[in-house]
């Protein structure tokens, strides 16, 4: 799997089918005695390793890295090494739900507020007749011990996990040895929007890699987290800058 190293961060440079094809192979097996986990890094993510070592941990023994952010795009851009594109968590999830029915694979929802994550497997099936959802759990929960039991009973081969950065991939490194599940997939606020409680960016925002907008405009209170996003770059071109420096020294 061909790969893209990006401000700390190793990602595959794969399109969107190419990724679904990928996540499909490691959700086929258990490898190892562990279950392998994706995980889907924007700007902010990446931002948040400088200063949390768990967290940069947890994405650097991830099995499968894809960028979720046209920032992560850019800076790769930036940097001379581009990426081919976008893989958003929320665009992996839904384009590998229909392979996971097809394959008659078993799939646990985990996340969100109270009932977002039954609302979530009842729109998916309405969609998807032959998928097999095994259970759901909302993110609000007291014990993980509880939690891993639960998911481990269910005998679910799939488990998206939708808890937040940094919480999922928390979650997913320490318990990706425990669980019987072939598969973690952190998804973010994913949930949220297969329950329709909340709304993705039209489409036309969606072409245009304006989502960021779309949320901004939605939700001005994330005006603050945006910010991170001219740092991020900026951190990108420092990097063009070096490799270049060490490049001239090197002639």
């Amino acid at each position: 799997m061909p790969k893209t190293r990006v401000l700390g961060i190793s990602y595959e440079n794969v399109t969107l089918e190419e990724a679904v094809e990928d996540v499909m192979s490691l959700a086929a097996n258990r490898r190892l005695g562990q279950a392998a986990y994706v995980v889907t890094p924007n700007p902010e993510i990446s931002e948040a390793c400088i200063k949390d070592e768990r967290l940069a941990k947890a994405i650097a023994e991830a099995n499968y890295i894809v960028p979720d952010g046209i920032g992560v795009i850019i800076a790769s851009k930036i940097i001379g090494s581009p990426l081919k594109e976008r893989v958003g968590g929320f665009d992996l999830a839904t384009a590998l739900l229909p392979q996971i029915a097809e394959q008659g694979l078993r799939l646990y929802l985990l996340g969100a507020k109270p009932g977002v994550a039954e609302k979530a497997a009842e729109n998916i099936r309405k969609r998807f007749p032959k998928i097999r959802i095994t259970g759901t759990q909302d993110g609000y929960f007291q014990s993980e011990k509880l939690v891993v039991d639960a998911i481990s009973n269910a005998g679910a081969d799939i488990v998206f996990v939708a808890l937040g950065s940094p919480k999922q991939e928390y979650f997913m490194a320490k318990y990706r040895d425990i669980l019987p599940a072939n598969l973690l997939m952190g998804i973010g606020g994913s949930l949220d929007v297969f329950a329709g409680v909340a709304k993705r960016a039209p489409n036309i925002f969606i072409w245009l890699n304006l989502e960021w907008f779309y949320r901004l405009l939605c939700q001005p209170w994330r005006f603050a987290r945006m910010l991170k996003l001219p740092k991020y770059l900026l951190g990108a071109l420092s990097d063009r800058f070096i490799k270049q420096s060490r490049r001239k020294k090197d002639i």
